[in-house]
């Protein structure tokens, strides 16, 4: 006989099937799309259901060719996980504690990866500047020094590399989230590299507002300089690259008005005319003191923040099953029944905590919530009450309730397609048949079937009650997208809630494979096991002809019938970035040569061929300029 545990379980791939057929956005397409399918073997898998930051990050830190991972389990630390030819180790951990941001890049020139960390602030109480590490290629990690005017400190959270004034050596863009301390003073440092090594300020980017320093990296208007788009809270900014260091704001002449509660941006070209579109992902946050309940499942679930929540009576059986109920330290201890004395968990709190409570074991409830932490009790009548007071968010999934008043919910957040025409994004969304993907929590673009036009992988930000079935969006080849049921990324963590996710193929097999990582879930692993896939074509990047510029930034093209555009550390990561030099593109059905451009920031430009039938080709040189 089935536990309750895995009748749920059960229920919840069922709901994911269901979940995972096409919404009503786009007609349907007309043959069988990309399928994915768990990575068993290749992954990890007793990794738990922990707060995350941002989609994971993708470097070939031992640069073996194999593309390695570095996840960020938010206030538990940096997990690095080896690429040991298309099987993953067991997570490593780097660094241990509050993380937000993280990049990759060799800066100094030496050879070897470096990786930024940017650490949080302990909400303005423990400002703090990042940390840097090397890694060898036998995968040893070392501290790097700071420099002589060391970083700033802060509440951290955008770092990226990426070479700002075209003179091959990689900034850092190293944004804040504002401290009051700092009464209105920018917080969004850029350091210039100052050709020895060592990362200066350089200047800073006007101030943004709560959490307002998620970062685009790309070029609104095609001339090789990179530009920045600031988003999160409230309205976006678009800063063009006037060149010196020196950004100038065009907001105004970039932007459509109106598309703030963005979550996530990340650049396409989507109708493969050379110049990069972007696909914005919005969401509504959840609110504190948020319910969701379903009455075909009888789940419920809660999210609270910054303070104290009460629910109404909670109708359900004799033994209550609490799911992946999340707090944060030091406001873990949950308490029982009237009297309020404590629950006795087995094992760490830092994850998700699943358990079951009798109700003899916790009748009535305190007048008085006198700690802060959860509460729960039996209030007669076949009802229970749950509470939680904590300053950090907390969620949980209740099993077997019976009814629940329904929640007025805002309204959710559309995202949009906006195509570059002449340096100005204006709003193809429904043109493209990409409308109606609302409160979406990120997004990862690549060409899923191989047929040389860019697809895209819609992630929702969920309901914590149901499982998260993913949007997958198939380029039509003609600028236009239809919804592709059964393509298999669900995720069926209840209690979780969207994050990000990182295109990486991750066995060299040709296909695009994709990972996926939920707040307070799981990171996941998905193979791409698309049947009749077009062939698939790695352009492996190195450094620029002269050795100056580094592949991180550089533009890659390749024209086989028609030309399709990448850039090199492209993702929806609002707030790192990612440096896979192996680009990927689908040939679809085509034999001949093809021919591949890679154009660095430094202006320097590389023609090659790909013969028929190969399927890499390296361009650029493999070893930089060194300082050592």
């Amino acid at each position: 006989m089935n536990s309750p545990r895995q009748s749920c379980r059960a229920l919840a791939l069922l709901l994911a099937l269901l979940l995972s057929g096409p919404p009503p956005i786009a007609a349907q397409s007309p043959a069988p799309g990309p399928r994915f399918a768990a990575a068993e073997g290749a992954f990890p898998q007793d990794l738990k259901d922990l707060r995350k930051w941002d989609a994971p990050t993708v470097a070939d830190l031992d640069q073996d060719g194999w593309p390695d991972l570095i996840l960020n389990d938010h206030g538990y630390g940096i997990r690095i996980l080896w690429n040991n030819k298309g099987r993953y180790a067991k997570p490593y951990d780097l660094l241990m504690g509050d993380i937000h941001g993280v990049t990759v890049a060799d800066f100094d020139r030496d050879g070897r990866l470096d990786l930024v960390l940017s650490r949080g602030g302990g909400s303005g109480s423990n400002a703090r500047n990042a940390k840097l590490f090397t890694v060898d290629r036998d995968r040893k990690f070392h501290p790097l020094d700071d420099f002589p005017d060391p970083l700033e400190t802060m509440r951290g959270r955008t770092v990226k590399f990426t070479d700002l004034d075209g003179d091959g050596w990689l900034d850092l863009i190293n944004f804040a989230f504002p401290d009051r301390s700092r009464k209105g003073a920018s917080e969004n440092y850029l350091y210039r590299n100052d050709r020895q090594g060592r990362l200066v300020l350089g200047d800073t980017l006007p101030p943004v507002g709560g959490d307002g320093q998620k970062t685009l990296v790309t070029d609104f208007d095609g001339d090789g300089s990179q530009d920045l788009l600031l988003y999160g809270a409230g309205q976006p900014r678009a800063f063009r690259n006037a060149g010196d260091f020196q950004f100038r704001e065009v907001t105004a002449t970039v932007l459509p008005e109106s598309i703030g509660d963005i979550s996530s941006a990340v650049e396409l070209d989507y109708d493969n005319d050379g110049d990069f579109d972007l696909f914005l992902t919005r969401m509504q946050p959840f609110e504190a003191g948020e319910t969701f309940y379903d009455p075909a499942t009888r789940i419920w679930g809660f999210y609270s923040s910054r303070g104290r929540f009460v629910s109404e009576p909670l109708p359900a059986d004799v033994v209550l099953k609490l799911e992946n109920y999340h707090t944060t330290w030091p406001h873990t201890a949950f308490y029982l029944g009237e009297t309020g004395y404590a629950h006795n968990f087995r094992g760490e709190t830092h994850t998700g905590r699943s358990f079951e409570i009798v109700n003899s074991d916790a009748l009535g409830f305190p007048e008085q919530l006198s700690e802060q932490g959860g509460y729960l009790g039996f209030i007669g009548n076949g009802t229970w009450r749950l509470a939680v007071d904590t300053w950090s968010a907390a969620t949980g999934v209740i099993h077997g309730v019976r009814e629940y008043p329904a929640y007025p919910h805002p309204a959710p957040r559309y995202s949009l397609l906006l195509e570059n025409r002449d340096g100005r994004y204006v709003d193809a969304t429904d043109r493209a048949g990409a409308a109606g993907l609302a409160n979406l929590a990120g997004a990862v673009v690549a060409d899923f079937d191989n047929d040389g036009h860019v697809d895209i992988l819609a992630l929702p930000r969920g309901n914590l009650i149901s499982p998260l079935a993913a949007t997958l969006l198939r380029n039509r080849q003609d600028g236009t997208f239809a919804a592709v049921p059964y393509h298999g990324v669900n995720t069926t963590d209840l209690g979780s809630i969207g994050m990000g996710g990182a295109a990486v193929d991750y066995n060299a097999d040709g296909k695009v494979d994709v990972i996926v990582g939920n707040e307070r879930g799981q990171w996941q692993l998905f193979e791409n096991q698309s049947a009749g896939a077009g062939r698939g074509a790695t352009i492996r990047v190195g450094h620029s002809p002269s050795g100056a510029a580094s592949p991180l930034g550089a533009v890659v093209s390749l024209t086989a019938e028609h030309t399709r555009t990448v850039r090199i550390g492209n993702s929806a990561a609002a707030y790192g970035t990612q440096f896979d030099s192996n680009v990927h593109f689908g040939l679809g059905n085509f034999a001949g040569p093809a021919r591949v451009e890679v154009r660095w920031p430094t202006g320097e430009r590389v023609t090659a061929e790909l013969p028929a039938g190969q399927q890499t080709l390296n361009v650029g040189d493999a070893t930089p300029i060194t300082t050592k």
